[in-house]
């Protein structure tokens, strides 16, 4: 028999979550939405779908052409209000320049919202992606340099966990999907301190990355370097960028200790 679900604190707001669960019902692939479309999505009534799209309108986060429902750009400010709270993409983007035009490759920051990755800060240097990435997208931390740099840091019976619970889509021939594996990366990721995904996410991408750390040693992002496999083995990612990655993630942890910048919040451990 399975456990009833954790109660709810008395302070939740279950309007509030609904809300919110409608506007993660948009994405890339589907920017309009029928009514239907979203109760699907969000598992609610068409009629309470119905409310919360009417309320999303009147308040101007979303438009209505007579059949679906889209975002406006005024849900931007959900994302602007924490960007502008979380000091790190300010502290690390002139070193992620530096870092990008040394490298002319493309370089990023992220941190960790549970097992996905969220992108904070991003130099754009040769397009190596199908895949667009902006800030605020997210893709899952198992698959990813980042966001294995960024789990290894989890105390080990939480690793176990997530591992176990999360199935890994095989997103190439290289995506690692088997628990035992991704374990053991991750394993190797703790002891040598930087994480190499090599076409595991697509077909051609190799990637290299490192931790931020705040002052007292705490895992707060992580900064990577992405490369087509035509310009970069991973032995000259190792080689040629590591060092050069690693120069980036100590001046951007003196830059964050300098003004005392809070770290980011990392949901799941």
């Amino acid at each position: 028999m399975s456990e009833d679900p954790a109660p709810r604190p008395a302070e939740h707001v279950q309007a509030l979550e609904r809300g919110l669960a409608v506007l993660r019902a948009f994405d890339a692939a589907s920017p309009k939405l029928t009514m239907t479309d979203i109760a699907r999505r969000t598992g609610m009534s068409k009629a309470a779908a119905r409310r919360f799209l009417l309320t999303l309108v009147e308040v101007g986060y979303a438009d209505f052409d007579g059949r679906s429902y889209s975002l406006r750009p005024r849900v931007l400010e959900i994302g602007r209000s924490y960007l502008s709270s979380l000091r790190l993409p300010d502290r690390a983007l002139p070193h992620l320049e530096w870092l990008a035009a040394s490298v002319r490759e493309t370089a990023s920051v992220t941190v960790l919202d549970g097992s996905d990755i969220v992108y904070v800060a991003r130099v754009q240097g040769f397009r190596i992606m199908s895949v667009s990435i902006d800030i605020g997208t997210r893709l899952p931390a198992l698959v990813t340099s980042t966001g294995r740099v960024l789990l290894s840091a989890w105390p080990q019976e939480d690793l176990q966990a997530l591992v176990e619970t999360t199935p890994v889509q095989r997103m190439t021939r290289h995506t690692i999907v088997s628990p035992s594996r991704l374990l053991q990366e991750l394993e190797r990721t703790r002891q040598r301190g930087w994480a190499l995904t090599d076409q595991e996410m697509e077909e051609g991408l190799r990637s290299i990355a490192v931790p931020v750390r705040a002052g007292d040693g705490t895992v707060v992002a992580a900064i990577n370097v992405s490369a087509h496999s035509s310009r970069a083995s991973a032995d000259d990612l190792r080689r040629d960028v590591l060092p050069l990655l690693l120069t980036a993630a100590a001046r951007t942890e003196a830059a964050l200790a300098i003004d005392g910048a809070p770290p980011p919040a990392s949901a799941g451990s």
